[in-house]
């Protein structure tokens, strides 16, 4: 007997099911639906859909029978299960004849114009599903033009295709425009070329009939395809009708379809050449608009399409923004590829946003009519601006530009200095001046042209001292960040560092500490934290007198950590505490060690969870610094040798952790009750007792357990394995354990199974949440209460 009628047989419920749905005179909708996705699933093995089929049942549910006809077809939870269905049960043949000979195909097409957006995109699929089965199931040699070469079924969805195409109803034309989209999307098959052969002059003709509105359907279209071997490796056809969608289509249409086209590898080189054309042209129609006689070489040498349909869209106040922005969208999609299949005119990109910028923020009097219809429609247009400021800062990473640095940083300085500037827009010019003084730095490096970059930076710390005072926080916010950005990557600098500290800058970061806003001073902690390492950490700090108190900073930010009421500058402190201590600034050794005890002191009792898991990034830091400098193995996870000296610095780290109170923190640690904090804990516990038990197996718990110790890490490993439920984690001693001793310590770390926390800390909740038990119990908890909790219970 067939396995897969076996499990009908032996189950009679499943066909009673389906039986006593269909005996109901109105069965519920949801009811319905379960039961014909049921159904389908069953049907997908081909012998049980024999089986099904002898019971007559499949044809109550899917065929003419079913609940095509009656009043509960009206409720799309019905009509989506149908689909389901149908696309479960589509693995064979005999169901592709089913549903064929049964009118189904009539019911799918139909269903591809339902109301339900969710309906209407499984129809879709499912035709493409089935066209695709037909084909793949039922052809034994390569399909030709002629029709009798198909298979009835794919002969039936082909016909309904061309039929729609043909139509006059534009839904129509869309549904299977739609279909073909997705079929050239998914399949790959050389069939697809010999189908789309037979519809390409009626596609084509979209291009030039202007009573047909489904333009803007082909630019996907025409993608898909671009992307399957199929078409992409022809010669010819498939590419001029390509070149004609980028010559007819809209520009707002063909944007799309251009850039889609820009990240291929595989175009030949003139619909290349076409495409970027296509997306350049409206920057090149700002660049000519912007003065007259035209001052520098434009983008293009010649357009595609007639430069007066983008003139008009860009003169025109409903279209100018939202063509600006698709094409600064796409370009700088295209600047984000690692590799450009093409190459960009830098230069006048760049002068073209230049200008853009200044229609936006009207510091350009255009001589054109053009320039000055488009300098009005785009005053302080935040759509724009932003969209541009976002292609600047993509541009900065390309070369080719670097003439144009010092008119580009005026357009830049008047955008922070403006009060018309929004906060958003703001923080993206902030973004893009940050990326472009990167550059400057590089070029200065090597040009030696500090005189310039020492002008630049002079402003804009005159501009950070005033957006500091704002009273927007936004803006003091985002003045920070840039702020931080730049001691990134200017630290090293001596002028840099010099224009800086002899600025008001510092002495505003610092008192931003104090912001009533929680962002801006998370912020302020981030920017003091780095101006640190100008002021305190640098080897040659440029600082005279006691301007800047390093233990008057460290204490502020201890107070930061320990009595602020939100989370993110909390966080923000513990993240520059470990910052600091990461790159070896605090100090020897001894100092170190009573800064790290302070910190988890106060962390230990932290309520936000980030903040803890900060400290325990702290801590591993810590334990890795200590070990290096005590002459151990760089690596934590490297076994030591056996060496005396090995054995003097192992317990000298030992008493080191135990004097800073590290373990009674990374123990507390492990019941955490949010499961990250007790998973790094464990981390880092193993990490150490690699380190201090490099070859010698764990010591008996038995044995351990003897000892006065003993007993205490006993209570230890039973607490720990409670967990979270372990709440009230005593770390005073009180139960024994000493968390201060080294020679308990070592006991502990010998003793207690980590692996076995390790992997109980690691296993996911679904082991409990998604077991069968589990299922039932939620299905039996929602009897006699049905309709509250059906969707649950479903």
């Amino acid at each position: 007997l067939d396995p897969t009628v076996k499990l009908v047989q032996d189950n009679p419920c499943l066909t009673e099911l389906i039986t006593s749905v269909l005996a109901l005179p109105e069965p519920s909708p949801s009811i319905l639906s379960f039961t014909l996705r049921l159904a389908g699933i069953l049907a997908a093995s081909e012998n049980r859909f024999q089986h099904l089929q002898q019971e007559k049942l499949l044809v109550r549910l899917f065929g003419r029978d079913g609940p095509l006809n009656g009043a509960v077809w009206e409720d799309a939870s019905v009509r989506s299960g149908w689909v389901e269905g149908v696309h479960s049960m589509m693995h064979h043949q005999p169901a592709l004849h089913f549903l064929c000979n049964g009118g189904g195909i009539d019911v799918i097409f139909t269903l591809q114009g339902d109301p339900s957006l969710f309906v209407a995109s499984a129809a879709s699929q499912l035709l493409v599903h089935m066209l695709t089965l037909s084909v793949e199931s039922e052809t034994t040699k390569p399909l030709s033009t002629k029709d009798c070469d198909w298979p009835a079924c794919a002969q039936m969805i082909i016909k309904r295709i061309e039929d729609s195409l043909q139509s006059s109803s534009a839904s129509h034309i869309e549904q299977s425009l739609k279909l073909l989209t997705s079929l050239f999307g998914s399949c790959r098959a050389t069939w697809t070329e010999v189908l789309w052969l037979g519809i390409a002059k009626q596609i084509e003709s979209f291009l030039t009939e202007e009573t047909v509105q489904a333009q803007h359907m082909l630019a996907n279209l025409l993608l898909n395809m671009a992307w399957s071997p199929v078409f992409c490796d022809t010669e010819g056809n498939f590419w001029a009708l390509v070149t004609s969608a980028l010559e007819h289509l809209t520009p707002v249409q063909a944007g799309p379809l251009a850039v889609g086209i820009l990240r291929l590898y595989k175009c030949p080189q003139d619909v290349r050449i076409q495409a970027l054309t296509v997306l350049l042209q409206p920057m090149d129609c700002i660049l000519r608009a912007a003065s007259q006689p035209l001052e520098y070489a434009g983008l293009l040498d010649e357009s595609v399409s007639d430069p007066i349909t983008v003139e008009s869209l860009l003169s025109s106040k409903s279209s100018c923004a939202s063509l600006l922005c698709q094409t600064l969208a796409h370009l700088e999609e295209l600047l984000s590829l690692i590799r450009l299949p093409v190459d960009l005119p830098y230069t006048s990109l760049l002068r073209s946003l230049m200008t853009i910028l200044q229609f936006c923020n009207g510091f350009l009097s255009p001589a054109s009519p053009l320039g000055s219809t488009i300098s009005r429609i785009l005053i302080n247009s935040f759509r724009v601006q932003r969209s541009a400021l976002d292609v600047l800062a993509a541009l900065s990473e390309r070369k080719g530009c670097d003439t144009l640095i010092g008119s580009l940083f005026d357009v830049l300085l008047a955008y922070l200095e403006s009060p018309n500037t929004t906060p958003t827009v703001l923080k993206k010019t902030f973004q893009a001046t940050s990326k472009w003084l990167v550059r400057l730095q590089e070029l200065s490096c090597s040009n030696s042209q500090w005189q310039q970059a020492e002008k630049i930076l002079e402003d804009v710390f005159l501009v950070l001292q005033k957006r500091l005072c704002s009273p927007c926080w936004e803006v003091r916010d985002s003045s920070l960040e840039f702020l931080t950005v730049l001691i990134k990557y200017w630290r090293d600098q001596d002028e840099f560092r010099q224009s800086l500290l002899s600025s008001e800058v510092p002495r505003l970061t610092e008192n931003l500490l104090e912001d009533p806003e929680s962002y801006v001073r998370a912020s302020a902690v981030t920017a003091v934290g780095h101006l640190a390492f100008i002021t305190y950490f640098a080897p040659e700090s440029p600082v005279i007198g006691n301007q800047y108190n390093k233990e008057n900073t460290v204490a502020k930010l201890q107070e930061i950590l320990s009595t602020d009421p939100e989370g993110f500058p909390r966080r923000a402190v513990i993240s520059i505490f470990t910052k600091w201590l990461r790159q070896g600034c605090t100090g020897q050794l001894e100092d170190t060690e009573q800064f790290v005890s302070r910190v988890i002191q106060i962390v230990e009792h932290d309520l936000d969870w980030e903040v803890r898991l900060g400290g325990l990034e702290l801590v591993e830091v810590f334990c890795i610094h200590t070990i290096c400098q005590l002459g151990l193995p760089k690596c934590p996870y490297a076994p030591v040798s056996s060496a005396v000296t090995s054995s003097i610095h192992q317990n000298e780290s030992l008493q080191i952790f135990c004097r800073a109170k590290l373990f009674s923190f990374l123990f507390r640690s492990l019941c955490d009750c949010d499961k990250p904090v007790g998973q790094r804990a464990c981390h880092i516990l193993l990490v150490l007792r690699g380190n201090f038990y490099p070859i010698s197996p764990l010591k008996d718990s038995q044995e351990a357990g003897d000892s006065s110790a003993g007993h205490g890490i006993a209570w230890l490993q039973r607490t720990l394995r409670q967990g979270s439920l372990a709440q009230n984690f005593p770390t005073d001693g009180g139960n024994g354990v000493d968390f201060q001793d080294p020679e308990s310590m070592m006991l502990a770390l010998g003793t207690i199974d980590l692996e076995e926390l390790h992997d109980e800390l690691n296993k996911s909740s679904d082991h409990v949440e998604k077991s069968p038990q589990s299922l039932l119990e939620d299905i039996l908890a929602t009897v006699g209460t049905t309709e509250e909790n059906e969707a649950d219970c479903y």
